[in-house]
Protein backbone atom coordinates (compact mmCIF):
# COMPACT_ATOMS: atom_id res chain seq x y z
CA UNK A 1 0.00 0.00 0.00
CA UNK A 2 1.29 3.56 -1.46
CA UNK A 3 1.12 6.55 1.29
CA UNK A 4 0.92 9.76 0.10
CA UNK A 5 1.95 12.71 1.72
CA UNK A 6 1.65 16.43 -0.21
CA UNK A 7 3.62 19.19 1.56
CA UNK A 8 2.48 23.00 0.82
CA UNK A 9 3.30 25.92 2.18
CA UNK A 10 3.78 29.99 0.63
CA UNK A 11 7.19 30.70 -0.39
CA UNK A 12 10.39 30.91 1.69
CA UNK A 13 8.72 28.77 4.49
CA UNK A 14 11.27 25.75 3.66
CA UNK A 15 8.76 23.75 2.40
CA UNK A 16 11.27 21.70 -0.30
CA UNK A 17 14.18 21.64 2.55
CA UNK A 18 11.63 20.01 4.98
CA UNK A 19 10.36 17.76 1.84
CA UNK A 20 13.66 16.38 1.11
CA UNK A 21 14.39 15.54 4.66
CA UNK A 22 11.32 13.61 4.77
CA UNK A 23 11.37 12.11 1.58
CA UNK A 24 15.34 10.98 2.19
CA UNK A 25 14.58 9.83 5.42
CA UNK A 26 11.34 7.35 4.52
CA UNK A 27 13.77 5.75 1.62
CA UNK A 28 15.46 4.18 4.92
CA UNK A 29 12.36 2.49 5.19
CA UNK A 30 11.00 1.79 1.59
CA UNK A 31 11.02 3.49 -1.71
CA UNK A 32 9.51 7.12 -2.27
CA UNK A 33 8.72 8.62 -5.67
CA UNK A 34 9.22 12.47 -4.87
CA UNK A 35 7.38 14.54 -7.20
CA UNK A 36 8.69 18.22 -7.53
CA UNK A 37 5.30 20.05 -8.27
CA UNK A 38 6.56 23.54 -7.77
CA UNK A 39 7.49 25.13 -11.55
CA UNK A 40 10.87 26.43 -9.99
CA UNK A 41 11.80 22.76 -9.63
CA UNK A 42 14.39 22.86 -6.89
CA UNK A 43 13.43 19.99 -5.30
CA UNK A 44 16.13 18.29 -7.11
CA UNK A 45 19.14 20.37 -5.88
CA UNK A 46 18.07 19.47 -2.73
CA UNK A 47 18.40 15.85 -3.07
CA UNK A 48 21.56 15.90 -4.62
CA UNK A 49 19.44 14.60 -8.14
CA UNK A 50 19.97 15.84 -11.81
CA UNK A 51 17.06 16.99 -13.55
CA UNK A 52 15.41 15.75 -16.41
CA UNK A 53 12.40 16.35 -18.89
CA UNK A 54 9.62 17.38 -16.85
CA UNK A 55 6.18 16.43 -17.21
CA UNK A 56 5.05 19.94 -18.06
CA UNK A 57 6.89 19.62 -21.79
CA UNK A 58 5.36 16.28 -21.72
CA UNK A 59 1.92 17.73 -21.71
CA UNK A 60 3.33 20.00 -24.22
CA UNK A 61 4.67 17.90 -26.49
CA UNK A 62 0.85 16.22 -25.91
CA UNK A 63 -0.31 18.89 -28.38
CA UNK A 64 1.95 18.36 -30.88
CA UNK A 65 -0.38 15.56 -32.86
CA UNK A 66 1.62 14.92 -36.51
CA UNK A 67 4.95 14.31 -33.76
CA UNK A 68 3.03 11.61 -31.95
CA UNK A 69 1.24 10.05 -34.95
CA UNK A 70 5.26 9.25 -36.51
CA UNK A 71 5.62 7.15 -33.58
CA UNK A 72 2.66 4.77 -34.37
CA UNK A 73 1.88 4.56 -31.06
CA UNK A 74 -1.40 5.49 -29.10
CA UNK A 75 -1.33 8.37 -27.07
CA UNK A 76 -1.31 6.78 -23.76
CA UNK A 77 1.00 4.58 -24.41
CA UNK A 78 3.15 7.37 -25.92
CA UNK A 79 2.75 9.09 -22.69
CA UNK A 80 3.39 6.21 -20.54
CA UNK A 81 6.56 6.34 -22.14
CA UNK A 82 7.74 9.48 -21.61
CA UNK A 83 6.57 9.63 -17.97
CA UNK A 84 9.14 6.72 -17.33
CA UNK A 85 11.66 8.56 -19.38
CA UNK A 86 11.78 11.60 -17.30
CA UNK A 87 11.87 9.63 -14.07
CA UNK A 88 14.88 10.59 -12.35
CA UNK A 89 16.14 7.10 -10.76
CA UNK A 90 18.59 6.78 -7.22
CA UNK A 91 18.36 4.26 -5.01
CA UNK A 92 15.55 4.05 -3.06
CA UNK A 93 14.45 7.62 -4.25
CA UNK A 94 12.51 8.68 -7.95
CA UNK A 95 11.77 12.03 -9.02
CA UNK A 96 9.59 13.51 -11.34
CA UNK A 97 9.24 16.99 -11.87
CA UNK A 98 5.98 18.42 -12.97
CA UNK A 99 7.80 21.31 -14.05
CA UNK A 100 5.86 24.36 -16.10
CA UNK A 101 2.31 25.37 -15.70
CA UNK A 102 -0.21 24.75 -18.30
CA UNK A 103 -0.11 27.20 -21.16
CA UNK A 104 -2.79 27.84 -23.92
CA UNK A 105 -4.74 24.90 -25.22
CA UNK A 106 -6.86 21.93 -24.12
CA UNK A 107 -5.10 20.24 -21.15
CA UNK A 108 -8.48 17.81 -20.19
CA UNK A 109 -7.47 15.00 -21.76
CA UNK A 110 -3.63 15.01 -20.98
CA UNK A 111 -4.10 15.83 -17.05
CA UNK A 112 -6.11 12.61 -17.02
CA UNK A 113 -3.86 10.74 -18.92
CA UNK A 114 -0.91 12.32 -16.76
CA UNK A 115 -3.07 11.49 -13.86
CA UNK A 116 -3.26 7.67 -14.61
CA UNK A 117 -0.29 7.47 -15.41
CA UNK A 118 1.74 8.87 -12.32
CA UNK A 119 -0.87 6.94 -10.65
CA UNK A 120 -0.11 3.80 -11.97
CA UNK A 121 3.63 4.39 -11.56
CA UNK A 122 3.47 5.76 -7.96
CA UNK A 123 1.47 2.32 -6.96
CA UNK A 124 4.79 0.86 -7.34
CA UNK A 125 6.47 2.74 -4.46
CA UNK A 126 5.89 2.39 -0.68
CA UNK A 127 5.67 6.62 -0.18
CA UNK A 128 4.64 9.03 -2.58
CA UNK A 129 5.87 12.66 -1.44
CA UNK A 130 4.64 15.77 -3.03
CA UNK A 131 6.38 19.05 -3.05
CA UNK A 132 3.27 21.66 -3.74
CA UNK A 133 3.98 24.88 -5.49
CA UNK A 134 2.22 27.92 -2.81
CA UNK A 135 -1.21 27.41 -4.93
CA UNK A 136 -1.30 23.95 -4.61
CA UNK A 137 -2.15 23.40 -8.53
CA UNK A 138 -1.37 20.00 -8.45
CA UNK A 139 -3.66 18.61 -5.22
CA UNK A 140 -6.29 21.81 -5.98
CA UNK A 141 -7.15 20.28 -9.51
CA UNK A 142 -6.28 16.51 -8.90
CA UNK A 143 -3.60 16.00 -11.51
CA UNK A 144 -1.74 13.60 -8.97
CA UNK A 145 -3.43 10.85 -6.57
CA UNK A 146 -5.05 11.14 -3.68
CA UNK A 147 -3.30 12.53 -0.16
CA UNK A 148 -2.98 10.92 2.80
CA UNK A 149 -1.49 13.30 4.87
CA UNK A 150 -0.97 17.38 3.94
CA UNK A 151 1.74 18.78 5.65
CA UNK A 152 1.08 22.87 5.26
CA UNK A 153 4.52 24.34 6.22
CA UNK A 154 4.25 27.98 8.10
CA UNK A 155 7.04 30.23 9.17
CA UNK A 156 5.95 31.73 13.10
CA UNK A 157 4.29 34.33 11.68
CA UNK A 158 0.63 35.63 11.44
CA UNK A 159 1.05 36.17 7.59
CA UNK A 160 2.15 32.79 7.43
CA UNK A 161 -0.69 31.41 9.43
CA UNK A 162 -3.13 32.95 7.74
CA UNK A 163 -1.25 31.75 4.32
CA UNK A 164 -2.04 28.25 6.14
CA UNK A 165 -5.43 28.59 6.96
CA UNK A 166 -6.49 29.72 3.14
CA UNK A 167 -4.53 26.32 1.64
CA UNK A 168 -6.63 24.86 4.72
CA UNK A 169 -9.75 26.19 3.05
CA UNK A 170 -8.94 25.47 -0.10
CA UNK A 171 -8.61 21.77 -0.07
CA UNK A 172 -11.36 21.69 2.24
CA UNK A 173 -13.37 23.16 -1.29
CA UNK A 174 -11.41 22.14 -4.19
CA UNK A 175 -10.73 18.34 -2.76
CA UNK A 176 -12.59 15.54 -0.58
CA UNK A 177 -9.35 12.71 -0.33
CA UNK A 178 -7.28 14.45 2.12
CA UNK A 179 -7.23 12.05 5.03
CA UNK A 180 -5.19 14.48 7.40
CA UNK A 181 -3.84 17.95 7.12
CA UNK A 182 -0.94 19.48 9.64
CA UNK A 183 0.58 22.34 10.32
CA UNK A 184 4.37 22.45 10.79
CA UNK A 185 5.98 26.12 12.73
CA UNK A 186 9.20 25.84 10.40
CA UNK A 187 12.26 28.49 11.96
CA UNK A 188 10.76 28.94 15.05
CA UNK A 189 13.17 30.21 17.31
CA UNK A 190 12.66 29.14 21.04
CA UNK A 191 9.04 28.34 20.80
CA UNK A 192 5.80 29.40 19.39
CA UNK A 193 4.42 33.19 20.71
CA UNK A 194 1.43 32.94 22.48
CA UNK A 195 0.19 35.07 19.84
CA UNK A 196 0.88 32.74 16.84
CA UNK A 197 -0.55 30.01 18.91
CA UNK A 198 -4.05 31.96 19.39
CA UNK A 199 -4.12 32.24 15.72
CA UNK A 200 -3.47 28.63 14.93
CA UNK A 201 -6.02 27.65 17.25
CA UNK A 202 -8.65 30.33 15.38
CA UNK A 203 -7.93 28.82 11.96
CA UNK A 204 -8.61 25.24 13.12
CA UNK A 205 -5.18 24.24 12.46
CA UNK A 206 -3.41 21.14 13.99
CA UNK A 207 0.17 21.38 14.84
CA UNK A 208 2.53 18.21 14.57
CA UNK A 209 5.89 19.87 14.80
CA UNK A 210 7.83 22.80 15.70
CA UNK A 211 11.31 22.78 13.79
CA UNK A 212 13.90 25.61 14.92
CA UNK A 213 15.64 27.60 12.61
CA UNK A 214 19.02 25.81 11.64
CA UNK A 215 22.02 27.55 11.23
CA UNK A 216 23.71 24.83 8.99
CA UNK A 217 21.72 25.56 5.86
CA UNK A 218 23.63 28.80 4.82
CA UNK A 219 27.03 27.20 4.35
CA UNK A 220 25.09 24.38 2.64
CA UNK A 221 23.58 26.55 -0.11
CA UNK A 222 26.82 28.83 -0.07
CA UNK A 223 28.74 26.05 -1.43
CA UNK A 224 25.90 24.21 -3.57
CA UNK A 225 25.41 21.26 -1.43
CA UNK A 226 21.89 19.45 -1.10
CA UNK A 227 20.07 19.61 2.06
CA UNK A 228 20.23 16.27 1.87
CA UNK A 229 23.76 16.50 3.37
CA UNK A 230 22.78 18.55 7.00
CA UNK A 231 24.61 17.05 9.82
CA UNK A 232 22.79 14.25 12.14
CA UNK A 233 22.18 16.77 14.98
CA UNK A 234 20.70 19.81 12.92
CA UNK A 235 17.53 20.90 14.12
CA UNK A 236 16.05 20.49 10.79
CA UNK A 237 17.22 16.75 10.21
CA UNK A 238 15.55 16.11 13.79
CA UNK A 239 12.65 18.12 13.63
CA UNK A 240 11.49 16.39 10.90
CA UNK A 241 12.30 13.16 12.47
CA UNK A 242 10.19 14.06 15.20
CA UNK A 243 7.33 15.17 12.59
CA UNK A 244 8.04 11.77 11.05
CA UNK A 245 7.34 9.89 14.57
CA UNK A 246 4.12 11.99 15.39
CA UNK A 247 2.69 10.71 12.14
CA UNK A 248 3.73 7.17 12.56
CA UNK A 249 5.52 7.22 9.43
CA UNK A 250 8.77 5.56 11.33
CA UNK A 251 8.63 3.63 14.00
CA UNK A 252 9.95 5.58 17.55
CA UNK A 253 13.68 4.63 18.30
CA UNK A 254 14.22 3.07 21.64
Amino acid sequence: MTTTIAIAGKGGTGKTSIAALLIKLLSEQGTVLAIDGDPSSNLHMALGLPLQETIGSIREGLLDHKAIEKTGMPKPDYLELKVREALVESSGIDLLAMGRPEGPGCYCAANNWLRGSIDRLANHYNYVVIDNEAGMEHVSRQTTRDVDILLIISDPSIRGITAAQRMKDLIAEMRSHVDRIGLVINRARGGIPTQIKHAVDAAGLDIIAAIQEDPNIPELEVNGRPLVDLPDGSPLRKGVAELATRLDLIPVKG
